[in-house]
């Protein structure tokens, strides 16, 4: 499998790809690249819609150069904890984002929640995050008020009354009962149409199936996140030589 940077050739062969509505994995394949690259690739350019292979070669090519003028900033440059690789960090930080966007994530939004979730403390002030992911104070806010919306953070305040974005060791767990709590407004307006429709018509008894699906999906969620919760929450708890261990839950 071919390594380095993505080629000039790579990359216009990609473009023809997604002209033909190739999916990413089959882009890979035809280049023998590994499908994260590709991902990568079209979402740090652009898109599956905005993607232009000369565009994509120049802007990699900038900040080649950037990162070749300057010191390293961003979490390339931060000390790593535990002896860890910075930059095997950076790289999986990455990786992590693009999956939170392919998930439907928006790009500022899966950056800020993946450095925080990386972090070993699971919480970091506006400051920090700006520093760590070079964006202004304005991206920051409003990444953070989306993520709330989505049960994914919290804020708190430190003994110095700064405040602090928290990612919760349950935050999959908030984030899923937030969504099937949205989902109750699906099921109202769909049971709303079955009256509207009239009852025993075609269209309200499609209205009535997409209710009774939506209803049933949703309370499965809610109830298996219930019964994961309680059985695989985990908290860090030090060991006699100081180091941290995760531990089940049991109440």
């Amino acid at each position: 499998m071919p390594g380095g940077r993505l080629t000039q050739q790579e990359r216009q062969q990609i473009a023809l790809g997604l002209a033909d509505g190739l999916a990413y994995a089959e882009i890979a394949r035809g280049l023998d690249r590994p499908t994260s690259t590709i991902t990568r690739e079209v979402l740090r350019n652009g898109g599956p819609t905005g993607y232009r292979a000369d565009l994509a070669h120049r802007a990699t090519e900038r900040r080649a150069h950037r990162r070749g003028q300057s010191v390293p900033r961003g979490p390339q440059a931060l000390p790593q904890a535990h002896g860890r690789d910075p930059e095997a960090v950076r790289e999986y930080e990455e990786s992590f984002t693009t999956v939170l966007m392919q998930a439907g994530t928006p790009k500022m939004m899966a950056r800020v929640l993946a450095c925080l979730t990386i972090t070993d403390t699971g919480r970091l002030t506006a400051a920090e995050l700006g520093q760590r992911l070079q964006v202004s104070p304005a991206s920051i806010s409003k990444a953070i008020t989306y993520l709330e919306s989505q049960g994914l953070v919290r804020r708190e305040r430190d003994e110095r009354r700064r405040e602090r974005y928290v990612v919760d060791d349950d935050v999959w767990y908030q984030s899923m009962m937030a969504s099937a709590r949205g989902t109750a407004h699906v099921v109202e307006i769909a049971r709303q149409g079955v009256g509207v429709l009239g009852a025993g018509t075609p269209a309200a008894a499609r209205m009535e199936n997409i209710a009774r699906f939506v209803d049933f999906v949703s309370e499965s969620i809610a109830r298996a996140a219930e019964q994961a919760r309680a059985i695989l929450h985990t908290r860090p708890e030090a060991t006699a030589g100081g180091a941290v261990e995760p531990v089940p839950d049991r109440g």
